[in-house]
């Protein structure tokens, strides 16, 4: 028997999960960590934190299984992807907290850059749009703000990363610093086509090539652990973006097959093969994968920001349930939202909008509503948003899809998979192990390390646990997709760019 283990860093949470080489789960420790809003549309996470909570989860996870360092065969990591982290080469410490993805601050600076010449530049390129979601403004922010770091880091002693190019550098005791080509593309920097850092774009957001990782494919020799940290040198042979992962992790391997995580957002992937499709919707282009000696393999994605996200709010914010999964018996207290639609554009909209300075809105209120039908309308926020993706995703590809399979936490409700079907009138395929971010990143260990074979293995691997079939009239879906609509132009703009900036 041979074992895997996953590293899965979140964007609230660290797991870490082992897997047998049948994909069973035979352990899985989890712990949040703090999330940081210094202000209104920042988020920042402490990467010291990040390292130290999954450093923790690997010890539970190893204890839980009862496993030695010599039991597991080789390590993958996932990760939240375009958040971002620089740290001092000489100490290996952050020189401030890491920049989130969701995190806005940067939205007064894309009109710099926004031109008709460099927006071009940067979608044929990076296959990615102007917009402070991606790595590069972030970098330029803390260059800009943290004093003597621009020095620092053209004299060579900084070292930019997103997560997963931070947990390898601690994981080897700082002597690798590398990221793969799924991380390295969401950067705003990185060439597609090409396969390297882009040299126009280092000079258009005013970064020092000198702090760069090395870009790998996402299945390869990413070096070992340090001895200390698990009692003997461990393999390190995957290394990949959650989304992309998730998509590998779905079996998503043959062109035209697609997937949505709902996790903290949503994301719907579709795998393109080896074309590099260029949306004329406002979709991304990616990289899904690359495996050592191949060619990648690329992807369409839209992202949504608010997924899980959102009914953390319902928690956390409006107070209305105590932990996340009783939103779905809360919504189930009534047969419909009763006309109430929640935008949930808390930090402003992603595709096909791409609007930072939108922001969220519960719309349709009467006296008779209550907190059920904004639970409902929360999950019906969270499935109208995948909707526009794959109109949107359908309409570059050209393919329409049969089937959309699906994963994340919020993919265990019933409720929102239900509804999601109804709304894209396309079975939701639901798969036995909801761990695919992980596994996905455990099939790129595996096939480094020789677990695993081929693509045909990893297909092999997939099975499905519950199919859902839209079981709307088609009359009422036109109906609630057109109230979606209608409530999304009314938070397009809603905060000015002086508003931003106060």
């Amino acid at each position: 028997m041979a074992y895997l283990m996953a590293i899965d860093e979140g964007t609230t949470s660290c797991r870490t999960i082992i897997f047998d080489d049948q994909c069973r789960i035979i352990s899985v420790a989890q712990h949040e960590f703090t999330q940081h809003f210094p202000r209104p549309g920042w988020v920042e996470h402490d990467a010291d934190e990040i390292w130290e909570t999954q450093r923790r989860t690997m010890a539970e996870v190893m204890d839980q299984a009862g496993l030695e360092a010599g039991d597991i065969a080789s390590i993958g990591i996932t990760n939240q992807r375009e958040t971002v982290v620089l740290w001092d080469r000489r100490t290996g410490r952050p020189v401030h907290n890491a920049i989130v993805w969701q995190d806005r601050r940067t939205a007064d600076m894309i009109p710099r850059y926004d031109t008709p010449a460099n927006r071009e530049l940067v979608h044929r390129h990076t296959g990615l749009l102007l917009d402070p979601y991606f790595c590069a403004t972030k970098i330029n922010w803390l260059l800009e703000h943290v004093e003597g770091l621009r020095a620092d880091a053209e004299a060579g002693h900084i070292a930019f990363g997103t997560i997963d190019c931070w947990l390898l550098w601690n994981l080897t005791g700082g002597t690798v610093h590398s990221t793969d080509i799924s991380n390295a593309c969401r950067t705003l920097l990185y060439d597609l086509h090409k396969q390297q850092w882009d040299e126009q774009l280092l000079e258009l957001f005013e970064i020092p090539a000198a702090i760069l990782p090395e870009v790998k494919p996402t299945s390869c020799d990413f070096g070992a652990t340090e001895e200390s940290l698990l009692g003997a040198p461990v393999h390190i042979g995957g290394m990949i973006g959650d989304q992309q992962s998730a998509l590998f992790g779905q079996a998503c391997v043959e062109p035209g097959m697609a997937k949505t995580t709902y996790g903290t957002g949503c994301f719907l992937l579709m795998n393109t093969g080896e074309t590099a499709i260029t949306s004329e919707h406002n979709m991304l282009t990616t990289v899904g994968w690359q495996l050592e000696g191949h060619g990648p393999i690329y992807a369409l994605e839209g992202s949504v920001f608010m997924g899980g996200a959102s009914i953390q709010w319902l928690r956390d914010g409006l107070k209305i349930i105590d932990e996340a999964p009783a939103v779905n018996d809360l919504a189930a207290t009534v047969s419909s939202s009763e006309g109430v639609v929640l935008v949930p554009a808390f930090a402003g909209l992603g595709a096909p909008y791409w609007d930072p300075f939108a922001r969220g809105a519960i719309l349709g209120l009467t006296r008779g509503s209550t907190d059920a039908h904004v639970a409902r309308a929360t999950l019906e926020g969270i499935a109208c948003q995948v909707c526009d993706l794959l109109r949107a995703m359908e309409g570059d590809s050209g393919v329409p899809l049969t089937e959309l399979r699906v994963d994340g936490g919020a993919a265990a409700s019933d409720l929102l998979m239900q509804i999601q079907s109804d709304l894209l009138d396309r079975p939701v395929l639901r798969p036995e192990v909801l761990e695919t971010t992980a596994l996905g990143a455990a099939f790129m260990a595996g096939l480094a390390c020789g677990v695993y074979e081929s693509l045909s293995d990893i297909s092999a691997h997939w099975t499905q646990e519950h199919r859902f079939e839209p079981a709307m009239d088609e009359a009422d879906r036109e109906v609630q997709l057109g109230r979606w609509a209608r409530a999304v132009e009314r938070v397009l703009g809603w905060i000015q760019e002086d508003e931003h900036e106060a």
